[in-house]
């Protein structure tokens, strides 16, 4: 009882002493989904990846518009699903689960990327 008792103020005199907060960074780190390098897509192209935050196997396209993604895709060839994109166009890209334009799922804003659901593939895009 003795020993435990010990163990115990020594516990508190540590806590006492650093404080029972851990320490926290001055400067803020960026979240990693929100880092444009990872998401290498070249300015006038759309592009879809095969694994999030921009990495795996990119599919890019300058087209405007695609009826069938599968056409030139080969993670979608495969049957992989898009978990994230990159619009680097100057216009708003609605995206869809079907080939030639249907069957909407979603839309990403000039110049925007992030992350998707990842359990869909884009089989067709055009501008909104």
């Amino acid at each position: 009882m003795r020993r435990m008792h010990s163990f115990a103020v020594a516990a508190a005199a540590l806590v006492a002493a650093f404080g029972a907060a851990p320490a926290v960074s001055a400067a803020p780190e960026a979240p990693a989904a929100t880092s444009l390098a990872a998401f290498n897509c070249a300015p006038g192209h759309f592009c879809i990846y095969s694994d999030w935050n921009g990495s795996g196997t990119r599919c890019q396209w300058s087209d405007e518009s695609r009826a069938n993604t599968a056409d030139d895709c080969s993670f979608i060839q495969r049957g992989q699903n898009v978990r994230s994109v990159r619009n680097a166009t100057g216009h708003r890209v609605q995206y869809y689960t079907g080939t030639n334009h249907r069957s909407r799922v979603g839309s990403t804003p000039a110049g925007q990327s992030g992350n998707l659901q990842g359990s869909y593939q884009i089989r067709s895009f055009k501008p909104q």
